[in-house]
């Protein structure tokens, strides 16, 4: 997909940057430092979007003529949101209460084009259910690292993460960090003069 105005992404996410590059979008990458602190009674949907539009507005401002792209992604599990773990304890306590279970992930995202005052923002969800955990999977999957920077402390797209997940109900791209069909859609959609392709319908 090439895209006929620069792109900025709002995040330093390694997960998020592969997609768009799978997608052979070219794009800057430019962390946003904005507070993630809201109302915890907001409902999942609506925080990850204000999220994500606050992170895009915040890296917006420094690059005025480009499109920018915010996101934010967060896993809900009997109504607790869980983000990224502090620490490997916390990494572990997070992967006992999702073992076996069903949770949601939610990702917000919100772009930005200045130039043409357009502010676009939505929200996707998917539900994963993981299979039950033994403690010596999650000993060893907390060891590796790799749950540290991720919400609900997995990655469904590493070594590991996928060995947990027995059943997905949504975009797979959604619980990897950016809904690829919903940023396609709005791209096609709201931002058709910005795309050297634009597909009608």
């Amino acid at each position: 997909m090439i895209l006929q105005a620069p792109l900025v992404l709002a995040s330093v996410s390694e997960r998020r940057q592969q997609l768009l590059r799978n997608m052979g979008i070219r794009f800057e990458v430019c962390p946003s430092y904005v507070t993630e602190q809201l109302d915890p009674d907001m409902p999942p949907e609506d925080m990850v979007q204000v999220l994500a539009l606050r992170k895009a507005r915040h890296v917006a401002a420094q690059h005025p003529d480009a499109l920018t792209l915010g996101a934010d992604t967060v896993v809900v599990l009997a109504g607790d949101m869980l983000g990224k773990p502090d620490s490997p304890a916390e990494a572990e306590r997070m992967l006992k209460r999702l073992s076996g279970a069903t949770h949601s992930v939610y990702t917000g995202i919100a772009l930005l084009h200045p130039p043409s005052n357009r502010t676009v923002h939505a929200s996707e969800r998917t539900d994963v259910t993981f299979h039950t955990l033994c403690a010596a999977e999650i000993t060893d999957y907390v060891a590796s690292g790799s749950p540290l920077d991720k919400a609900g402390a997995y990655g469904i797209q590493d070594n590991r993460g996928p060995f947990f997940v027995r059943r997905i109900d949504g975009d797979y791209y959604n619980v990897v960090g950016l809904p690829l069909h919903r940023f396609y859609r709005i791209l096609n959609e709201r931002f058709p003069d910005l795309l050297a392709e634009h597909y009608a319908g």
